[in-house]
């Protein structure tokens, strides 16, 4: 019963399959920060994990629950690191294109419009001002086109009418995720360059935003911001399985525990009460982050300018 626990996140999927073969991976730590990087390598490991052939790397920083002012500075850090070694290779005056997905009016899904008000968009600027700046710095452009029960629109709609007109190289998604595992809200940032399932992170899943969808390369951003309320419950009974000594009885206690969150509570999510604060932290941590990545040395120059 493995399979019906619900899962963004490539790391929490490997768990549940961890011999699987056509899967590498690696983690180091550092200092406070924990990075996997995990390659789905074959088309069995990707229908196995439900997760599609590419990179996977996940930030593990459990005392960002704690909020340290400086944690969030060296997490941001450690995000530009990671994201850069995923840009590779980019030229420094190609254009990015950053998208914010989800719903601005939901909190735990707030995430991704939330990030776009804090990057600094410089095509305007490059094309307008060019003597704004001393050196050529990357154009980025940035948008948050909503959800479709907002603005009738389909993201992949309007997504795809911006990439047509501005011929980015790049395009860079980010978007609340779904976890197994409650402490990992608002303590984990998960990377891949395969794209994105829109609304994946509150049980709303849209069209498939990726490489074949755009014809460049896309990647995506992601924190988990809620647990589906069926996997508490799974996991829940699992320990007390293990406590108690039913071990062999497992799987039975799974499939009663999801029958019955089904059937009483549909497909319940569950969030923090916190999460209004959770998710202005992490906007701020991943969009500088981004901001990072995106201008390297030019940086302290578009900060000064932009922000």
């Amino acid at each position: 019963m493995a399979q019906s626990i619900y899962t963004d996140l490539a790391s929490e999927a490997r768990e549940l399959h961890p011999d699987l073969p056509g899967v590498s991976e690696e983690t180091v730590q550092k200092g406070d920060i924990g990075v996997t990087r995990i390659r789905v390598e074959t088309a069995q490991a990707a229908q196995a994990l439900s997760k599609p052939i590419g990179r996977y790397i996940t930030l593990d920083v459990p005392k960002l629950s704690e909020r340290p002012l400086s944690l969030f500075a060296e997490t941001s850090k450690a995000l530009a690191k990671e994201l850069q070694a995923l840009f590779a290779p980019l030229d420094e005056e190609a254009t990015v294109l950053l998208v914010g997905l989800g719903n601005r009016t939901v909190t735990p899904d707030a995430l991704g419009p939330r990030a776009i008000d804090q990057i600094y968009v410089t095509r305007h600027v490059a094309q307008y001002l060019p003597d704004a700046f001393s050196a050529p710095v990357r154009s980025v452009c940035a948008i948050a086109p909503g959800v479709l029960g907002v603005t009738g629109l389909e993201t992949m709609e309007v997504v795809r009418g911006v990439v047509a007109h501005v011929k980015p190289s790049l395009l860079l998604l980010i978007d609340a995720l779904a976890s197994r595992r409650t402490a990992r809200i608002s303590t984990t940032i998960q990377l891949t360059d395969t794209g994105i399932q829109p609304g994946s992170g509150v049980g709303n899943a849209r069209a498939g935003l990726g490489r074949d969808t755009f014809g460049i390369p896309v990647i995506a951003i992601g924190v988990p911001m809620v647990v589906y309320a069926s996997t508490i419950s799974q996991d829940t009974l699992s320990i007390l399985a293990a406590e108690m000594g039913f071990a062999q009885k497992e799987d039975t206690l799974r499939a009663l525990a999801e029958k019955v969150a089904e059937e009483n509570f549909g497909p319940l999510i569950v969030t923090p009460k916190d999460i209004d604060s959770i998710v202005t932290d992490m906007s701020r941590v991943v969009a500088d982050g981004i901001n990072m990545a995106l201008f390297g040395a030019s940086y302290e120059q578009v900060r000064a300018l932009i922000a």
